[in-house]
């Protein structure tokens, strides 16, 4: 899994990641992160060992001198960041089933789920991840320090789809029983019957920060399909016959967009960071570039 993840060469790009938040909650430990609060005080508090990727000029060389070992500086308002991590584990995330994995709805996010983990581990953020499944989630974490990455992608990797979730049931009940606010990140379809709204509203209500990941297949998003079929819907078993030609074509197309617009004027309205992303665009690219856009990484 680890293999298949990452290469050295994206690895370089990760490690001078951060995530951020907008307002960062106090942390309960000092970290690598510079709070964007103001009028507190930037002196000296603490060091850290150096981890690759830190800026060299906040080593503290007379230490280094004395000791032979690299020791960051930190000040008074640096904090660590609650970092939660959700991926939808049901069963329509499990597409398509034939074709080329790299474009599989959940090996996609487990990699994209992976590559922000890596990095807010890195940052010495507290990290928790929850796979939403109708079984109850499947929770890793919290835990703090890059040295946790291979552990979790372990943990990833034996990991699954299963049936229907409610999402809004789902994240009310995060919201419930986590208590400290953080940033939450959603990797999700989003092809919840009951939509997701009311879990967005539960989580802000509790202080959180959300940015939600909308993980599709191309073909979902520009459907090749025609003539006179049966559909299965893959979470229930329901079957449903269809004839699709040229007007129904338009009509999903039309239906579609106009979803993927509500989903992006609802998140617009209540502050929540969204993106859409097809598994046709590399999963780095997600991370080195949309998720900068957002505000989401730096």
């Amino acid at each position: 899994m680890a293999e298949r993840l990452f290469d050295e060469k994206t690895l370089r790009k990760l490690d001078s990641l951060m995530l951020m938040a907008q307002k960062i909650r106090a942390g309960a430990i000092k970290g690598e992160r510079r709070s964007s609060r103001r009028g507190t005080s930037i002196e000296f508090a603490d060091y850290r060992n150096y981890v690759r990727g830190d800026d060299l000029r906040r080593i503290d060389w007379n230490i280094y001198a004395r000791l032979e070992r690299p020791f960051i500086k930190l000040l008074e308002d640096e904090e660590d960041l609650a970092v939660y991590l959700l991926l939808d584990g049901s069963a329509s995330m499990d597409w398509p089933r034939a074709g080329s994995r790299d474009r599989h709805k959940f090996l996609y996010a487990r990699r994209v789920l992976a590559g922000l983990a890596y990095i807010a581990l890195g940052s010495g953020d507290r990290v928790s991840v929850q796979v939403l499944r109708p079984d109850g989630p499947d929770r890793w974490g919290p835990l703090r320090g890059r040295g946790q990455t291979l552990s979790l992608l372990k943990w990833l990797e034996n990991n699954y789809t299963r049936g229907p979730v409610d999402l809004n049931a789902a994240l009310r009940d995060f919201a419930l029983r986590t208590p400290r606010a953080g940033l939450v990140v959603l990797l999700s379809d989003l092809m919840a019957p009951d939509g997701f709204e009311e879990g967005l509203r539960a989580l802000q209500s509790r202080g959180h920060e959300v940015a939600m990941i909308q993980v599709l297949s191309p073909d979902e998003v520009t459907p090749e399909i025609n003539g006179d079929l049966r559909l299965i819907d893959v979470e229930t078993g329901a079957p449903q016959e269809v004839t699709i030609d040229p007007a129904m074509h338009a009509l999903y197309m039309q239906r579609f967009e106009a979803w993927q617009s509500d989903i992006a004027a609802y998140c617009l309205r209540r502050g929540v960071h969204f993106v859409a992303v097809e598994t046709s665009m590399p999963w780095e690219q997600l991370l080195l570039s949309e998720l900068r856009r957002l505000g989401v990484v730096h």
